[in-house]
């Protein structure tokens, strides 16, 4: 009688255990031990479904941000002050129905030019030196690939460093975006206004805007994306390891990002090794990202086909206001 019990009561807690799993419930697990007794970290969901990158564009593929016969929409030029009271100019994409839509909000993505670039170099239409960033836009958004949003391009040369700061202590960089560029932006563009709907992403130099600027602001920004840059020299590297250990090793930051983690570069890239360096410690930590390696190098071909893969994923639709 108690051993038909004992499999009666296996079977019901197989039965729960199945209808959770069944139910795409997650359980939780109880800690794990090696074969030595350590405890193993089993790491949990994030605060949105994990989405799947989309394949990059081939090399030579130039149709992806061809001016197609598809709604466009358009590009001001703006100026506002920074911190100093100094006037600076930014480029700001709208997308397609934004004048017909009065009433409709956005969300926004924040992208960094390069190092002895700036604020024009996301919108040149040149094939060697620009980012084509409002066309590649227009034809996702078309497709249905990408969610209509606003592009801030602002001039970052002169304020963006690789040197990294110590988190709660802002740069030059930090400041000019939380108390100038963003609150410009919310105050004269129908944004949605709050941190799930902002986006950072840049290249190269722009790439430490989002190490520098991002990550000790996940109260502002959701998603960071990091193309073709990293932490040039070994004491670089591990400053921004030592500045940043505490914030990594807290984790409610790493349940912040509602897309992970985003880091490319190209294969013959100048930035290959330094990014990849930066990588290794946010895995060292358990922060969940995407590692994206191309065919190429240091160069605009690579930048564009990194930005129509992640707007492609950006802005999930998920309820994450509790956090």
């Amino acid at each position: 009688m108690k051993r038909v019990i004992v499999k009666f009561i296996c079977l019901l807690i197989g039965y729960h255990a199945m209808s959770l799993v069944l139910s795409g419930q997650n359980p939780r697990q109880a800690p794990q031990q090696d074969n030595q007794g350590r405890r193993i970290e089993m790491p949990g969901k994030g605060p949105c479904p994990l989405p799947i990158l989309p394949s990059l564009p081939a090399y030579s593929d130039s149709s992806f941000y061809a001016k197609k016969a598809v709604p466009h929409g358009r590009i001001e030029k703006v100026n506002y002050k920074d911190p100093d009271g100094k006037e600076k100019r930014m480029h700001v994409y709208l997308p397609p129905d934004y004048d017909r839509n009065s009433t409709t909000r956005y969300p926004v993505l924040y992208l960094n030019h390069g190092g002895g670039d700036d604020d024009s170099g996301w919108t040149l239409e040149r094939k060697q030196q620009g980012g084509f960033a409002h066309l590649i836009l227009d034809n996702l958004i078309a497709e249905g690939k990408a969610k209509p949003m606003i592009v801030v391009m602002p001039n970052t040369r002169g304020i963006a460093t690789a040197d990294p700061p110590v988190p709660g202590t802002d740069n030059t960089c930090s400041k000019e975006y939380i108390n100038s560029i963003i609150p410009f932006i919310d105050s004269h563009y129908r944004t949605k206004g709050s941190r799930e709907y902002r986006a950072l992403a840049g290249l190269s130099m722009g790439g430490f805007v989002v190490l520098h600027t991002g990550l000790p602001h996940l109260d502002t920004f959701s998603e960071l994306y990091i193309y073709s840059s990293g932490h040039i020299s070994s004491e670089t590297q591990a400053q921004f390891e030592e500045n940043f250990k505490t914030l990594f090793s807290d984790p409610e930051f790493k349940g912040l990002f509602r897309v992970p983690l985003y880091m490319a570069a190209g294969e013959t890239d100048i930035a290959l090794y330094n990014g990849m360096k930066d990588l290794a410690v946010f895995n060292r930590y358990g922060i969940k990202n995407f590692w994206v390696l191309s065919d190429g190098g240091h160069e605009w071909t690579n930048w564009r086909r990194y930005l129509y893969q992640t707007a492609q994923v950006m802005f999930p639709d998920c309820d994450t206001k509790k956090e």
